[in-house]
């Protein structure tokens, strides 16, 4: 379902224009309710320390998790003790959860796993934001800032530093609001975030004036086995191998093409974002090898077979972003202190 709508926002026909009617009310109640934000009806928060988010203004994957460990990696290189806070998506739990490498993916969810794993940073995780870095802060208080994955729209949270993802591929699609196309929000915002990165590159122009602009790639690591990360080879390993890719993320197609472009063959099985795998989900693959994104590899791990095997990737970021960001905490900083 997911990828078919996926591909139904990336045009117009009969269907968006009998939809146009519910996106012109999703806009009006979205509206709305930013407006009532601004005027302290409803009550926004901030914390002691800046919050940066990484966010994006269309529906599905844009690349923002691997954004989220630059980031924190970059700070870390900086100066910075970064902590990070996420909604847990696809995860069960009610209340305010630590995240550690070895937590369940099903109860926190899948990315604040990965972010445990790949960051070492402080990970709380709560649909309420404000919550979570309350929480956060209260056991860590060595952090002095926050990363938000994702919550561009959650404004009961105060944000410092906003940064858009765009997949660069996608873009737009045909430049509705939901449900007729992928916009959360108008283009508008664009303008005024305080930089857009652009996984991919741009295939079409953007269509209004934005903020700063930069471009990211991603780098890949060498395969490594989900039962003893220690084991580790390069595509050429797999060659006359029957080979399994699996996905459970927000863009499948990228991650077959990338490994397309390293020269392997294999057939490929795509899920819906955030797919809860089990072992059923394997138990009659005939495949010498199945590889998987890190992201899909975190809730694998329970029932992993020495043929599992991770394909790691690093966001390289082609442009000074952390410039951008250093300078805006150091104004936040400012008017702070």
């Amino acid at each position: 379902m997911n990828s078919w709508l996926q591909k139904q926002w990336l045009t117009y026909s009969l269907w968006h224009v009998l939809l146009m009617p519910l996106s012109w009310l999703f806009y009006a109640l979205s509206s709305i309710r930013k407006f009532l934000f601004q005027v302290n009806i409803l009550k926004s928060h901030s914390l002691p320390v800046p919050v940066i988010v990484i966010g994006n203004i269309t529906v599905g994957g844009t690349g923002k998790t691997p954004l989220v460990i630059w980031l924190a990696g970059q700070l870390q290189l900086a100066g910075y003790k970064p902590g990070i806070i996420s909604r847990g998506y696809g995860g069960s739990a009610q209340q305010t959860q630590a995240v550690f490498a070895d937590s369940s993916p099903t109860e926190v969810g899948d990315e604040p796993v990965l972010l445990a794993v790949r960051t070492h940073c402080p990970v709380y995780v709560n649909a309420n934001r404000v919550e979570a870095g309350k929480a956060l802060l209260k056991a860590h208080p060595e952090c002095d800032v926050i990363i938000s994955d994702d919550g561009l729209q959650h404004y009961r949270l105060q944000h410092d530093v906003e940064i858009v993802v765009i997949d660069g591929a996608k873009g737009f699609g045909n430049g509705a609001l939901l449900p007729a196309g992928p916009l959360r929000e108008p283009t508008s915002k664009l303008a005024h975030v305080d930089a857009i990165v652009i996984n991919g590159g741009l295939q079409k122009a953007l269509p209004i004036k934005v903020a700063p602009s930069v471009d990211m790639q991603f780098k890949s690591g060498s395969f490594y086995n989900l039962i003893d990360s220690n084991k580790t080879c390069g595509a050429e390993e797999f060659a006359n191998q029957k080979v399994l890719v699996v996905a459970g993320i927000g863009n499948p197609e990228r991650f077959f093409q990338q490994l397309q472009q390293m020269g392997l063959h294999f057939e490929s099985k795509a899920y819906p974002d955030h797919h809860a795998f089990s072992a059923a989900d394997f138990a009659l693959e005939t495949a010498d090898v199945i590889l998987m994104t890190e992201k899909d590899a975190v809730k694998c791990r329970a029932f992993a077979k020495p043929n599992f095997w991770v394909l790691p990737v690093n966001a390289v970021v082609k442009s000074d972003l952390m410039a951008i960001i250093v300078n805006k905490l150091k104004k936040s900083r400012l008017s702070n202190g």
